[in-house]
């Protein structure tokens, strides 16, 4: 395909549309509801917390793929290069097919289909088998054409992904279930702080430093060459998902904001939606809700599969792009198939051992200039967040260390569970240091 500098003003809004509908899987759509009723008159502070951390530094760190070239591994391989093949392999099997992939069809069943299954079904096993490997089929269909990925995304799954959603939120708006309740919780507190930790917990950096590969190789196939021109086109169509995210937070956070009187307080926002949805729609608004789900975690499934595909192919040129689409979505439906509780359980600690470390990485990527690069700023950074962030995670797994325990209470935020940020910022300074020293 012939080179080019710019893409047009519509080939942008669709690279756009598909990384807004990469990003907004099942637990995207779920947080903001739970946040809503919550947060209840301290909305808008909670609100503004929740969109920095869930779409501020997702689109920061989209943005620091671009400027690296597009590869996650080229960030972490500035600490050493062995470094940056394990934590490239690591990010890609727990966004992929350990977790996040499984997890698309796991949520898609329990919320999209089981609550229109007989009593008699929601025992047996066999019906979440049987739409596994359909909605994994489907799956391999979209990813193993990368080349047409953005069209399919952009231009077919993510319009109807956005009716869906407007329609629940444009009835909410007009007819509203109630008033704006109350504060709970912590939210009564420090809205904005606690905000601000739900959007950390969507995990939507991780996907973004994986996401990111994916827009670049979708420009590349439009014809974009040039590096310039390949970071500019990325920040605009990260500044279209963005936008694109934080309507959809709004919205849904408003209708879970306005939804106690009508439903009662509920457990988790997959809940509230699915109430909420029946009260606005009756039987019709439980549909609305099941193609939303399903259409929000089809997207973000196609798009994982993808990503990890590109990646380990270049890893492992011998095998081949097709190959690794069948192997991890064939993967993929059997671990959905253990549950939703048991794949949490399983992965939130890793989760919260390695989503601090990419943080860290993002935002050293941005002003590593001040420093050339030394990987001694980069590796004391991430030694030092890396010995809290990894105590979180045995922590979340049940595992403690009392005596650790008790010497880390004593750090800033550490209960907030952000207590690897100071240790973090001391480590850098430190390599910055000894950085000037050796110079």
């Amino acid at each position: 395909m012939k080179s080019k500098d710019t893409l047009t003003v519509g080939e942008n809004i669709v690279v756009g549309l598909m990384l807004f509908a990469l990003f907004l899987g099942a637990g995207n759509i779920i947080f903001p509801p739970l946040l809503g009723q919550l947060a209840g008159e301290s909305l808008v502070i909670a609100i503004f917390g929740f969109l920095i951390t869930g779409v501020g530094l997702p689109l920061l760190a989209v943005i620091a793929i671009a400027k690296s070239g597009g590869d996650l591994q080229d960030i972490a391989s500035r600490v050493h290069p062995l470094f940056g093949v394990i934590f490239t392999v690591v990010v890609y099997l727990v966004i992929g097919p350990l977790f996040a992939i499984p997890r698309t069809a796991t949520v898609s069943f329990e919320i999209g289909v089981a609550p229109f299954l007989p009593g008699s079904l929601l025992t047996e096993t066999w019906p979440l088998l049987i739409f596994s490997i359909l909605f994994f089929t489907i799956t391999v269909l979209f990813a193993l054409n990368p080349t047409k990925l953005v069209d399919r995304i952009g231009k077919i799954l993510t319009p109807i992904l956005i009716v869906v959603i407007s329609l629940l939120a444009i009835k909410s708006m007009v007819t509203p279930m109630g008033d704006i309740g109350p504060s709970q919780g912590a939210y009564k507190e420090s809205p904005f702080f606690e905000s601000f930790l739900q959007g950390y917990l969507t995990m939507d950096v991780l996907a973004a430093l994986v996401f990111g590969i994916v827009v670049i190789h979708a420009l590349q196939d439009k014809g974009v060459r040039d590096k310039q021109a390949l970071v500019k086109s990325t920040i605009f169509a990260g500044v279209i998902a963005a936008v694109g995210l934080s309507l959809v937070y709004i919205a849904l956070s408003f209708i879970g904001a306005t939804s106690t009187e009508a439903i009662g307080a509920q457990d988790n926002g997959g809940s509230i939606l699915a109430l909420s949805s029946n009260v606005l729609f009756g039987n019709f608004g439980s549909i609305i809700l099941a193609m939303t789900i399903a259409f929000a975690c089809l997207t973000t499934s196609i798009g994982l599969v993808a990503a990890a595909s590109q990646f380990f192919e270049k890893l492992t040129p011998k095998v081949s792009y097709k190959t690794y689409v069948l192997i991890f979505a064939g993967f993929s439906a059997v671990i959905s198939n253990v549950g939703l509780t048991q794949l949490i359980n399983f992965s939130v600690p890793v989760l919260l051992a390695i989503y601090p470390l990419a943080i860290v990485l993002m935002i050293l990527s941005f002003i590593d200039k001040s420093f050339n690069r030394a990987p001694i700023v980069y590796g004391l950074a991430l030694l030092f967040t890396s010995f809290i962030s990894i105590f979180d995670g045995f922590k979340a797994a049940k595992i403690t260390f009392p005596a650790v325990e008790a010497v880390l209470t004593n750090l800033p935020l550490y209960n907030e569970g952000i207590g690897w940020l100071i240790p973090g910022i001391v480590g850098g300074i430190i390599g910055f240091i000894i950085y000037k020293i050796k110079r």
